[in-house]
């Protein structure tokens, strides 16, 4: 069984991962980080063969960062599968995307998403708005599966 990890980064764009994973090293919060490249490995992750979904004490990340542009399987549909079993569906999900379009702001509101962010092209503010995220879903969110 796979034992999820705190922050499920799940993004495509090495450069957005590699800017990921460096503001949470600042953070000192990456060793709780795994990433994802595609949404055919977040279904599998959570709900293939040895998911960390199967067996006893079933392991939650305290928040999935998504991007919606996936290869193989989109964001939307990730999400959509994510909110509608009812053990993952408490998991909060951010999008994190280049995204501005109505259509997929709206879409993810409807099948669940807890937040919708849009990427910032400049660097600094892309981390600083890293740096919020993890601050708010780690440190000031309390989560209903938190205890389990």
């Amino acid at each position: 069984m796979i034992h999820a990890a705190e922050i499920l980064i799940v993004e495509d764009n090495r450069h957005d991962v590699a800017m990921i994973l460096d503001t949470f090293r600042e953070q000192n919060v990456a060793e709780r980080a795994s990433v994802l490249r595609n949404g055919e490995e977040v279904l599998d992750y959570f709900f293939g063969p040895g998911g960390c979904l199967h067996g006893p004490g079933a392991s939650y990340p305290r928040f999935i960062l998504l991007d919606l542009k996936l290869p193989k399987v989109s964001g939307l549909e990730v999400l959509k599968r994510l909110k509608s079993d009812e053990r993952t569906r408490d998991i909060p999900v951010i999008i994190f995307t280049s995204s501005n379009e109505a259509k997929d702001r709206d879409e993810s509101c409807l099948l669940g998403a807890n937040s919708y962010i849009v990427k910032p092209l400049d660097a600094d503010c892309f981390s600083r708005f890293v740096t919020e995220i993890a601050s708010y879903w780690l440190v000031m969110n309390k989560t209903p599966y938190q205890d389990r």
